[in-house]
């Protein structure tokens, strides 16, 4: 029976999953939503279906012949800001950190529940949606008063822009977001359960390390040593402090 959500036309979803019985049926799925939808069962025909076309949001098996999902996920990321949303048979909570440390911004298991991985599926496509309008109504030139400036770091947040000097650092939805909360609350203790709530990006469990990963990653990226860090700093046993001072 067909969703009676018709998401916009240009929506194009890329199936990665070596099982053809499962690959169908999630095509399937999402044909019957309204959604374009192509199918790949390795990573080499992944490439092949994003040199065709262009994929707004790619469900990614990790488990797949020669490559794995984890191995993927990280190319994708380094390439660019495509929608990832693992597909994962596996239990172990390592698993799933690390495919979110790879860059994937969402992540379902074994047996798929359809109708919430729809709504995953509509919410990150959604966001993506808006970051896109977002940047398509700035005006050619940057008011200051959308940036905000720490360190040497400047980060616009309407264009979702972060660049030390004139080098731009990209994020992924989950780390825009995350540090979106963060510097709207500097030198403030935020609790992993505010940091949660403040952020769209979302998980099943509430003892997931999400927020621990999420900032893992932002260290890695702005921070000088990240494993001696001067700006996301660790109150233990309350949560993070954005200790630059944000103008």
């Amino acid at each position: 029976m067909s969703t009676s959500y018709q998401p916009a036309p240009t929506y194009h979803v890329l199936v990665v999953e070596d099982d053809p019985i499962t690959r169908l049926k999630l095509s399937g799925y999402f044909e019957n939503a309204g959604y374009r939808v192509s199918q790949a069962g390795s990573g080499v025909e992944m490439r092949e279906e994003l040199a065709k076309a262009e994929i707004d949001l790619v469900l990614l098996d990790i488990n797949l012949p020669g490559e794995d999902g984890l191995a993927l996920t990280r190319e994708l990321r380094g390439q660019s800001s495509i929608g990832i949303i693992l597909v994962t048979g596996r239990t172990d909570t390592v698993d799933r950190i690390v495919g979110l440390e790879m860059g994937a911004d969402d992540y379902v298991t074994k047996p798929v529940e359809l109708r919430e991985l729809l709504v995953r599926v509509k919410n990150l496509l959604w966001r993506i949606s808006l970051a896109s309008q977002s940047e398509a109504r700035q005006p050619e030139v940057e008011e200051d008063s959308d940036i905000l400036r720490f360190g040497d770091w400047r980060f616009d947040i309407p264009r979702r822009k972060l660049c030390c000097g004139d080098q731009p650092v990209k994020l992924t939805k989950a780390e825009y977001e995350i540090l979106v909360a963060f510097v709207a609350y500097p030198n403030r203790v935020l609790s992993r359960e505010r940091l949660l709530n403040l952020i769209s990006h979302r998980v099943d469990s509430p003892s997931d390390r999400t927020i621990d990963v999420l900032v893992r990653r932002l260290r890695n990226k702005i921070e000088i040593d990240p494993k001696a860090p001067e700006v996301l700093i660790t109150v233990h046993g309350e949560g993070y402090l954005f200790a630059a001072e944000v103008n």
